[in-house]
């Protein structure tokens, strides 16, 4: 109910707003400094209001091909709907030239995420962190308005500051209704989820000439972005990605697929499960699940450097199949426990070091009492 109500005040929105757009000289009122970024879409400028003096970045859209429902349509969502911190908002200017529809949104200053992320190494443990907290809640914040991004990688999260302290996922062109039907469309990247993969099938049955052209249309829905999540919690850690594609074309995400089948098949022969024996417990901090894994499957080779607290949020996150897909809020259960391998056994090491302190003392508290009572004539 949500999303058609979102759907419907959204198209709303775009039919009054295309009534009072205006056509501007962009040159009259703004300053450009220089280019943020471009890509099929148009380009992003970083310009000054002449007026006002305000830093903003402008959204350059081609008009030969860019369609101004479209263009609406990421406007007025940007504008009314991305109300979360780290959401980009749009900034209320919006017109049209010659050749460009244009509109202002907020600048990120310093980049996007992925111009910090360090090849082969990614960035640190504490960063991610507090990258995925952030993008956690503004993605939940879109679904819970009925919305999905459909478009989540570093390239579209954009840095306030150096140090990814504050951050926002933007470019909102993709955005969809949660239950929408779009056509399946397979790009070659980690990002793109396995419940497309027959669109790659047909492609190649196309390409071979055994079949004609036709469109698989798929649902909408909220697990697309927690694959996306998965992913990029992946290539945050460790500066690459899991595998190259999501088919089973990939060795990498077939040994993967493999080892998470082989996960299932062991929590069934284990009294109903890891969700069933967690309910059992007197805890369902995840952050101890890893410790009762059994170390008879271990993850494939990709995964070597990875924490057994990051590895069960990946199986949440990164799941075959859409419907027992984790939701983005589930990332805030698995903050502050270790995701690297070395700070898992680093906070183990320490961990045995103050079990042996406590023994001491322990050890010595006993000792003074039996003093004690020496001393009292007790014994």
């Amino acid at each position: 109910m949500a999303a058609v109500v979102a759907a419907q005040e959204l198209d709303e929105l775009c039919f009054l707003s295309a009534q009072s757009m205006s056509s501007l000289k962009t040159s009259n009122h703004f300053q450009m400094v220089k280019l943020l970024g471009e890509g099929s879409y148009g380009k992003v400028m970083l310009a000054i209001h002449k007026k006002r003096g305000t830093p903003m970045a402008l959204k350059f859209f081609p008009r030969k091909s860019t369609s101004l429902i479209s263009f609406l349509r990421e406007y007025n969502l940007s504008l009314s709907f991305c109300t979360h911190p780290s959401l980009t908002r749009a900034l209320g200017i919006f017109f049209s030239t010659p050749t460009y529809y244009v509109f202002a949104q907020q600048a990120g200053l310093y980049g996007d995420l992925y111009s910090v992320i360090v090849s082969e190494e990614g960035v640190g443990e504490e960063c991610v962190q507090r990258v995925m907290s952030q993008l956690s809640g503004a993605v939940s914040h879109l679904h819970s308005l009925g919305f999905v991004h459909r478009d989540i990688k570093p390239e579209n999260i954009f840095l306030c500051d150096s140090s990814c302290r504050w951050v926002k996922l933007g470019d909102f062109g993709l955005v969809r209704p949660v239950g929408s039907t779009v056509r399946a469309v397979w790009y070659d990247s980690p990002f793109c989820t396995p419940e497309v993969e027959p669109a790659k099938e047909l492609e190649l049955e196309v390409e071979r000439g055994n079949r004609e052209p036709e469109d698989i249309w798929i649902t909408v829905e909220t697990s697309i972005d927690s694959w996306a999540l998965g992913v990029l919690v992946y290539c945050l850690l460790t500066g690459c990605f899991p595998w190259a594609e999501s088919t089973h074309d990939d060795a990498s995400y077939r040994r993967y697929k493999a080892w998470l089948d082989r996960e299932a098949k062991e929590e069934e022969g284990n009294d109903g499960g890891r969700r069933g024996h967690e309910k059992e417990t007197e805890t369902n901090d995840p952050r101890l699940i890893g410790e009762e894994k059994p170390t008879s499957n271990p993850p494939p080779p990709q995964f070597a450097g990875l924490s057994s607290l990051v590895m069960t949020l990946l199986r949440e996150l990164l799941h075959p199949e859409p419907k027992l897909r984790g939701s983005p809020e589930e990332i805030l259960c698995y903050l502050g426990g270790p995701w690297l391998m070395e700070t898992e056994k680093e906070e183990r090491r320490k961990a045995e070091e103050a079990a042996k302190e406590a023994r001491k003392i322990r050890e010595g508290a006993g000792v003074e009492e039996e003093r004690a009572r020496e001393g009292r004539g007790e014994r």
